[in-house]
């Protein structure tokens, strides 16, 4: 088990500088920050006084050695705009997308699971075809589109939730959270819901595979002849099989809820990272791009370890199959 963690922090590790060397030079190909800071009317003396203020004159490479100098303490680079360092702007927005993608994934897990179960126990009604007729809409409709109609509807339409913003907050532990308020559940629901449909959907078909699969399995004849509540079966037997697959696709697709929620804050004025990024991309602020992407990376490679330990003290075959290879 030692060897099999050892093994995946340093290919975690090794993961980590690769992309930190990607995303720090394909993010300095991207557009010229200096005009966004001089006049127009600005002599040759002034532009080259931005430049090496903002440290651009130096090599590419002098440039990324400083930034990993830097990030192995912790130093992610100064924002050209707002002059404060990248990491404390981005730990500053990163409570308000944890907890939209925590919502979100609680909605997947909430809709999904039962949802896809009931598909899969009774594949034959009309009632489970339209729920995966519902499931490949989910697949298939745009966020951005999505999000406008959610806003048209409850908020413009009904009027029964607030379109834009965080809305009310309480701090715990020093973290403003908005959940633990009316107000921000309010706010909170739509941008969760319109984040979560992809991840809900895929829960569904995940599930109702799993569950179609497992109905034809000895175990669950063997229930059934013993005369087993059928409710015991299903929600004992059949489930705590059918959910280690889910739960560790979920895992993984926690990350793609915290890097993809760019386009949902940005709909909902949501204010976390992905509408900091935004932001950060039309004013060329590399230094934030640059420390949103590498924490991106972090968190992905992370929450990708701490699945695959889950995963193989769940299952010792992952452990085998890993030394034997």
């Amino acid at each position: 088990m030692s060897v099999y963690i050892v093994r995946r922090l340093l290919q975690s590790c090794i993961v980590v500088v690769a992309m930190s060397l990607i995303v720090f030079l394909g993010v300095n190909v991207i557009g010229d920050p200096v005009h966004m800071f001089v006049s127009p009317e600005a002599d040759q003396a002034e532009i080259e006084r931005v430049i090496r203020d903002l440290g651009l004159d130096r090599p590419i490479h002098e440039q990324y050695g400083f930034f990993v100098l830097g990030a192995l303490e912790g130093d992610l680079g100064r924002s050209f705009v707002f002059g404060e360092p990248a990491l404390k702007l981005i730990l500053q927005r990163m409570p308000a997308t944890l907890e939209l993608a925590f919502m979100a994934l609680l909605m997947a897990i909430v809709i999904g699971i039962p949802l896809g179960l009931y598909a899969g126990l009774k594949p034959e009604s009309w009632s489970s075809k339209t729920i995966m007729a519902g499931s490949i809409l989910g697949f298939s409709l745009p966020t951005f589109w999505v999000g406008i109609m959610l806003i048209m509807v409850f908020a413009v339409m009904l009027g029964w939730l607030p379109s834009t913003g965080r809305g009310d907050t309480v701090a715990v532990f020093g973290i403003e959270v908005s959940f633990l308020t009316w107000d921000g559940l309010r706010h909170l629901f739509m941008p969760a819901l319109n984040l979560a449909l992809l991840k809900i959907s895929l829960v569904i078909r995940l599930t109702r595979a799993g569950t179609r699969e497992a109905v034809h399995q000895d175990y669950i004849k063997f229930a059934r002849a013993k005369g087993l509540n059928p409710k015991r079966i299903v929600f004992v037997h059949l489930l705590r099989n059918i959910l280690i697959p889910v739960v560790t696709i979920l895992g993984l697709e926690f990350g793609s809820l915290i890097a993809f929620s760019v386009v949902t804050e940005t709909v909902f004025a949501w204010p976390g990272m992905g509408k900091l990024l935004i932001e950060s991309i039309q004013q060329l602020d590399r230094p934030v791009i640059v420390a949103y992407l590498m924490m991106i990376v972090f968190l992905f490679v992370v929450i990708n370890l701490l699945v695959d330990i889950l995963y193989s003290v769940l299952d010792p075959r992952v452990r085998l199959q890993d030394q034997a290879s």
